[in-house]
């Protein structure tokens, strides 16, 4: 092996050429894939944050609107205790998701 010398015809010599540039491109790919998947998981996590701001201010704001209304005119009928209770319920999921989505949001970053 010392003493010989490896002769490659020139096929053979392009087809080693085309596997290492082959590689080569293999590893760029893989590496700008990467890059990709963290820009857009970058994206999904400001996306996901302005989501869980907005859903506070829109909560904020229609607690605030319905504080403003005050109570209603003293000529209109009561309303039921079932529909305080629903409305409580709405009141208290809208909240619970709210931080729910900021408890995920931490735990996954």
């Amino acid at each position: 092996m010392f003493g010989k010398k490896a002769h490659l015809s020139p096929l053979e010599s392009r087809k080693q050429m085309l596997i290492a540039e082959s590689e080569l491109n293999r590893t760029q790919l893989s590496e700008e894939w990467q890059t990709m998947a963290h820009g857009v998981c970058g994206r999904l996590s400001r996306a996901k944050t302005i989501a869980a701001w907005v859903s506070s201010a829109v909560l904020l704001v229609a607690g605030v609107a319905a504080l403003r209304r005050g109570p209603p005119p003293p000529n209109t009928a009561k309303t039921s205790w079932l529909q305080t209770i629903l409305n409580g319920a709405r009141v208290t999921s809208a909240i619970w998701s709210v931080f729910r989505a900021r408890s995920h949001e931490q735990q996954y970053k």
